[in-house]
């Protein structure tokens, strides 16, 4: 626990320090005359966010949670959010979730398969938004290096759902190398079991999951994809303030590439890598001081925002305990044998 809180620390730290350190006195400036309706719309975003992920979670559980009104599943998406964006690697994250709706008789394998369903999509919209930022790329003549780090994202993501679809084609093969390598590492037979009857749990909520009505995997998918547009436009809007017109294509290339530029690092929210890698895209084309000006804004509206206010919302509906587990990344053993 002692060593997520310190790198909960050292990320939001970086999240300001990075910014004031490239943008120097002018950053000052640059902060005082950015319109402050603006930012409060960029909130709202966040807010609208949130929203949308609650409902396309409603159409995800497709009713296995019981009645679930749209605002408490806002509020658990909120509070879940906050657990990815305070612990490294979002890790906190699907034990949030999975606390959270075992309160409303969830098995955790079906809110595993729920998140492991959430993540595919958002796996094909990136895939999908990668292709189309290799189109942007070539057709608008910009620096081929952008190509090359466009390149290793994009194999990563068809790597990821190739190794998907293998897991579902041949997952008794895999169930079984795991097994006869569990059993080289001396792990018990009972220890083998369990875990052998959990993967199989997931695999069939999984399953069930995917073979729900397909008008509600495309909602689901067409939320998310509302959801990143949304998202991935704060970046736009904060140059806008600042006085800078540049493609809302090209805002949303260098937020791809920050992100998954901040996944290398093992602070929380990718603190550190996103600064770093977004400054290095847009200091060239709008000048360093502000590119400085809008990392900051950017991050506070999706990184400080998520923690602010999304704390609440986690300690209103899971509360210490939950708080104490999310930090230390440990997972409680469950018992029952169903799960």
């Amino acid at each position: 626990m002692n060593r997520t809180l310190w790198l909960l620390l050292a990320g939001l730290v970086a999240v300001l320090a990075i910014p004031f350190l490239l943008g120097g006195t002018d950053l000052i400036h640059q902060l005082a005359g950015f319109p402050l309706w603006l930012f409060a719309l960029m909130l709202g975003m966040i807010l609208v966010c949130w929203f949308i992920n609650g409902l396309k979670l409603k159409v995800l559980l497709a009713g296995h949670a019981g009645p679930l009104g749209s605002l408490r599943a806002m509020a658990i998406m909120m509070a879940t959010e906050f657990a990815i964006c305070a612990t490294p690697g979002g890790t906190g994250g699907p034990l949030t979730l999975m606390a959270l709706l075992a309160r409303r008789g969830v098995r955790p394998a079906r809110t595993t398969a729920v998140f492991a369903v959430d993540q595919i999509i958002d796996l094909v919209f990136f895939l999908s938004a990668m292709i189309g930022m290799m189109i942007y790329v070539i057709t608008r003549a910009i620096d081929v290096r952008l190509g090359w780090m466009l390149m290793v994202p994009l194999l990563m993501l068809i790597g990821g759902l190739i190794l998907i679809l293998l897991l579902g084609r041949y997952h008794r093969g895999l169930m079984r190398l795991l097994g006869r390598i569990l059993a080289g590492l001396r792990v018990r037979p009972h220890t083998r079991r369990k875990l052998a009857r959990r993967l199989l749990n997931f695999r069939n909520a999984l399953a069930e999951t995917l073979q729900m009505p397909r008008y509600r995997l495309l909602t689901a998918f067409l939320l998310g994809v509302v959801h990143w547009v949304i998202r991935y436009s704060v970046l736009y809007f904060t140059l806008i303030g600042l006085g800078q017109h540049l493609d809302w294509a090209w805002t949303f290339l260098v937020q791809m590439l920050s992100m998954a530029a901040g996944q290398i690092t093992l602070l929380p929210g990718g603190a550190g890598g996103a600064e770093l890698s977004s400054s290095a895209l847009l200091a060239p084309v709008i000048g360093q001081s502000t590119a400085a000006a809008a990392i900051l804004i950017w991050r506070a509206v999706t990184y400080y925002f998520y923690l602010v206010a999304g704390a609440p919302a986690f300690m209103l509906m899971a509360g210490r305990p939950l708080l104490r587990r999310v930090l230390s990344a440990r997972r409680q053993e469950e018992s029952e044998p169903g799960d």
